[in-house]
């Protein structure tokens, strides 16, 4: 099967679907607010769109990702863009939502999973279900066959811990019974893809791993992968972070999957973050 993708805001975890779908054989068209990133999108084979701007062409689509963040007033997609969406909806074969896991809010290290009620802590968070409930209106609207996909914290290649380990930079910061679900990007490729091949309008996802950990874990693997010394370990409530780092301190879960590995069959290519950073490093030589 392939198709035409359009995506609004082809960044990182979108630039790795369509890496896949173009070796399959796919049309790939992303928007980008950027000259020189659409220039670079071009050389990689997508279809470059400058976006905002004017509306883009939706023609011929069959099927849409959205990806961009909500901002004040909303989905910018949606805001911008809701009577041409409207047009093309019932010519789709698929559409999907990016969307986190912190719509969850916290749980004191608790389990959730799709289920469970968003009961988010944070600004981003209550954005994000906003985003969400306003796409799903859309799809009852206009039949739009909408897919949505919790994000966990994303690495992969060019996001991981190795650079501050070897710059001495990285700290081990420790919150009592914190823990983080994660996800490679190449495996938020994998589920949007099974996805793809077996569409179920009105579906809800979470992404992530098996192995929900805390983040000091991480970093003091990541330095064992490098043979060196152990970052120093900071408490959570001195540690020097930026307020967008210190909010995902806000809120503490374990993130289950069972329905990407039940519905689509998925099969994780990085079950958990000592697998994903050891392919981290081999890429690396």
């Amino acid at each position: 099967m392939t198709g035409h993708l359009f995506v609004f805001g082809y960044g990182y975890s979108a630039q790795a679907l369509g890496q896949r779908l173009m070796a399959e054989g796919w049309r790939v068209t992303g928007t980008t607010r950027s000259a020189d990133k659409a220039a670079q999108l071009a050389k990689d084979g997508v279809e470059a769109v400058l976006w905002p701007g004017e509306p883009p062409d939706l023609t011929g689509v069959t099927h849409l990702l959205a990806s961009a963040a909500p901002g004040p007033e909303g989905d910018p997609v949606l805001v911008a863009l809701r009577p041409a969406l409207a047009a093309v909806a019932p010519d789709l074969s698929w559409a999907g939502y990016l969307s986190t896991t912190g719509v969850y809010g916290d749980h004191g290290g608790g389990w959730v999973d799709e289920m469970t009620p968003l009961t988010p802590a944070t600004a981003r968070g209550r954005a994000r279900v906003a985003a969400e409930a306003d796409w799903q209106a859309m799809a009852a609207e206009t039949g739009l066959p909408l897919h949505i996909f919790r994000l966990a914290g994303i690495y992969g290649p060019g996001r991981g811990p190795f650079a501050k380990v070897r710059a001495g930079t990285a700290r081990r910061i420790v919150k009592p019974g914190q823990v983080f679900s994660r996800t490679h990007v190449e495996d938020i490729a994998q589920v949007l893809a099974a996805s793809i091949a077996q569409p179920n309008p009105g579906a809800v996802y979470n992404v992530c791993d098996d192995d929900p950990a805390p983040p000091q874990d991480v970093i003091a693997h990541a330095a064992e992968l490098l043979g060196l010394p152990l970052p120093p370990e900071v408490s959570w409530d001195a540690a020097d972070m930026t307020p967008m780092a210190r909010s995902f301190y806000a809120e503490s879960k374990k993130v289950r999957n069972d329905r990407i590995k039940d519905e689509l069959g998925v099969r994780l290519r990085y079950p958990d973050y000592r697998s994903g950073l050891a392919a981290l490093l081999a890429d690396e030589g």
